[in-house]
């Protein structure tokens, strides 16, 4: 049964109006910029000249701001959560959709000629809004595999690889192929991590370089 109470999908629950406005609200909100937008409030150096030059939580830690960091984290996956929920009174597909939309948006912001962050904390905010164990089950994988590395992206690919299951564990496929959708975009825009892990320059956790 779905998480929240919405109605049952039926096949034509991907090609509604809501679900549509789901889509389109989604992107606009997961589009805010919140790594660049808190750390100009504070008075920081532009994040997306030091360090990968993303948006996101990691690059906004290696200001040496770890509350800043916190605050980013925070609201990159809140503003996926927020827009599922809205969109969940509609339905569970225009909840999807919303969780596809402020993914894409965070990765590909309008508001920054769709150069946006890496999608980790949104990926955890679109688990929250669509199956809050599934959130739970990546937490502690990514503690768990960062604890032992200490690398924040080997933590990212595991966790976001096995938080899937979650949702195929409770009977939710559809869900659970769309987390699938989301891990393998993390994949893609980590790639770059990926390089530096081979060549064994990736950086580890606490270094501000």
């Amino acid at each position: 049964m779905p998480p929240w109470g919405w109605p049952s999908p039926s096949g034509r629950d991907l090609f509604t109006f809501e679900t549509l406005a789901a889509l389109l609200c989604g992107y606009l909100l997961g589009s805010i910029p919140f790594g660049l937008v808190i750390t100009k409030a504070a008075g920081t150096q532009d994040i997306r000249t030091i360090g990968s030059q993303n948006i996101g939580a990691t690059n906004v830690l290696r200001t040496g701001r770890k509350d800043l960091a916190a605050a980013t984290l925070l609201c990159d996956a809140l503003k996926a959560t927020i827009a599922i929920l809205i969109a969940a009174q509609w339905g569970e597909g225009p909840a999807m959709a919303a969780a596809l939309g402020a993914f894409a948006g965070h990765l590909f912001p309008v508001w920054l000629k769709f150069r946006g962050g890496k999608g980790v904390a949104t990926f955890i905010g679109c688990l929250l809004g669509l199956y809050w164990p599934a959130a739970i089950l990546f937490g502690l994988v990514w503690l768990s595999v960062a604890k032992v590395t200490r690398y924040s992206s080997v933590a990212a690919f595991v966790a976001s690889a096995l938080a899937p299951f979650a949702f195929f564990a409770s009977g939710q496929g559809p869900q659970g192929v769309l987390a699938v959708v989301l891990a393998i975009m993390i994949f893609f825009t980590h790639r770059a991590n990926i390089a530096r892990l081979r060549a064994g320059t990736e950086s580890r956790i606490g270094n501000r370089q």
